[in-house]
């Protein structure tokens, strides 16, 4: 009893004591620095005077230049600058400056008084103005700023997010291709594979008069015009050194993988097949190609490293050459088992369609190379994928024109000594070439290499759909591909596997 009672007394003068010191705490500080992104959102259409009460008590920006004027090419005394602040989302902003504002150059780090300022659109561009030169301090040159790989379709989608950010679009492409000595000045339609974006250069530009190139990297700002109450995207590069031509010759692939049934409703032996399309006229008699597949099961044999790539054999790799029937520009073909059903056993028959190689893989092995087996294509667990290549004849040297893989999983890719692994294609998916570091990276799990489909829950009769859209002229996807799983039954159409949504030929 004693106990309790020295409790109950203490007790209440604990509690006396810590608010007493709760009281006295001077509490947490408001940060100076709003993040541009918290400073964006303010804006909801109507001009917005910033103060410190709807900027919470803060009242500056603390972020990085990435305008430079010394070309002419960006819109005349926009000082332009980003940050990462909030939720490390980068958001960019624009504030007009006049003259001074070339005097800032991407790298500089400043801290900008924006009180007072007034968020607002002009001409398209959202900007914070009435900004005083005297409010800007400068605390650091030459900050490095992160490559922020960006697409066209991203910027479509969502313009504002952004707008007077700094980004690169890569593998750039001009539809319609350029003309012979026809100069980047002016507007141009850039195709990235994800979308059609304007890039605009001004005349005045010194690299307005450069050559167009068929492929580059294109570095720049982000800028909105307005049509109606719509945000068009416009891309500008900032100087000459802005964008970096990656080709000036056209690869045509002249045959592309559209699709697979890796696993049917029921047993897939010799009921496999790849799907695809051919972008020339193609007598496979005269001019034979080939498809292989791999499968890097743990199991599959041998195992490790494949030391002659896709020409491994064994269980790792199974070629088909593809030598029978002709196909015409933009039509569908296939290979695979000697079932020619779309699902399986008793569906639907796929012999009125053009296969170019067709056997029971399960009795024969593959043409050159690859053991006979029960399942060409894997269902889940480490990757399998597959390469065309423009001869019948493959080695370990041999470049695919085109090639996709499934999931990650496996002993792919080893820098070696001796490197060893998959050769993949310069496609929508894969680059020789790493576009941005320029270092060479010819293999799957290579480099940038990474991007795979994913695996279908097994057994339901998915048919793996690609659907894009090339451009033979350009030579190149002016949609990349997306994976789209049709799921299908013992009675689907053929339509279904080549009609909507499938691959088509600009």
């Amino acid at each position: 009893m004693k106990k309790l009672i020295i409790a109950s007394l203490f007790l209440p003068l604990l509690a006396f004591l810590w608010g007493c010191e709760k009281d006295s705490y001077p509490g947490g500080v408001v940060s100076p620095y709003i993040s541009i992104y918290d400073v964006k959102n303010l804006y909801k259409g109507n001009d917005v005077t910033l103060n410190k009460d709807n900027m919470l008590g803060s009242h500056s920006l603390a972020a990085v230049v990435v305008s430079d004027h010394s070309d002419g090419n960006l819109p005349a005394g926009l000082l332009v600058v980003q940050d990462a602040r909030r939720l490390s989302t980068l958001r960019g902003i624009s504030i007009p400056l006049g003259d001074a504002a070339a005097q800032y150059v991407p790298g500089d780090s400043l801290l900008i008084n924006i009180e007072g300022g007034v968020l607002k659109r002009v001409n398209g561009i959202l900007e914070i103005t009435g900004v005083k030169k005297e409010g800007i301090t400068k605390v650091a040159a030459n900050v490095t700023i992160p490559v922020n790989r960006i697409n066209a379709g991203q910027i479509l989608a969502n313009p504002d997010a952004y707008e007077s950010t700094l980004g690169v679009i890569v593998k750039g492409g001009f539809d319609p291709l350029p003309a012979p000595g026809e100069k980047l000045g002016g507007d141009k339609t850039l195709n990235d594979g994800f979308g059609n974006i304007d890039l605009h250069t001004e005349a005045v530009a010194p690299f307005a008069d450069s050559l167009s190139p068929v492929s580059a990297n294109y570095y720049g700002i982000t800028f909105n015009t307005t049509a109606g109450d719509k945000l068009v995207p416009q891309f500008r590069m900032r100087t000459s050194k802005d964008f970096v031509v990656l080709s000036s010759v056209i690869e045509i692939a002249p045959v592309l993988i559209t699709g697979f049934m890796s696993d049917v409703k029921g047993g897939d032996g010799n009921y496999e097949y790849v799907q695809m399309m051919a972008t020339k006229d193609i007598d496979f008699t005269v001019t034979p190609y080939a498809v292989v597949i791999c499968n890097n099961a743990n199991a599959s044999t041998p195992t490790g490293y494949p030391a002659k790539g896709w020409a491994t054999g064994d269980m790792r790799t199974f070629k088909l050459s593809l030598i029978q029937g002709k196909v015409t520009k933009g039509q569908f073909f296939y290979a695979g088992g000697a079932g020619k059903m779309i699902n399986g056993a008793s569906s639907t028959s796929m012999t009125s369609s053009v296969w170019a190689r067709a056997f029971d893989y399960t009795k024969t092995g593959g043409d050159g190379f690859g053991a006979a087996t029960s399942g060409l294509m894997a269902n889940s667990g480490n990757a399998f994928g597959m390469a065309v290549f423009s001869d019948s004849a493959v080695t370990e040297a041999s470049k695919p024109v085109d090639v996709i893989f499934i999931s990650t999983g496996g002993s792919l890719y080893t820098a070696g000594p001796p490197e060893k692994g998959y050769r993949i294609a310069n496609n929508d998916w894969y680059d020789i070439i790493n576009p941005i570091t320029l270092q060479s990276q010819p293999f799957y799990r290579c480099g940038s290499n990474t991007i795979a489909m994913i695996y279908n829950t097994a057994d339901l009769g998915y048919f793996n759909m690609l659907g894009g859209e090339y451009n033979p002229a350009l030579g190149k996807w002016s949609k990349a591909r997306t994976q789209t799983n049709v799921l299908l039954t013992k009675t689907s159409a053929l339509s279904e596997i080549e009609g909507e949504g499938a691959t088509q030929l600009k």
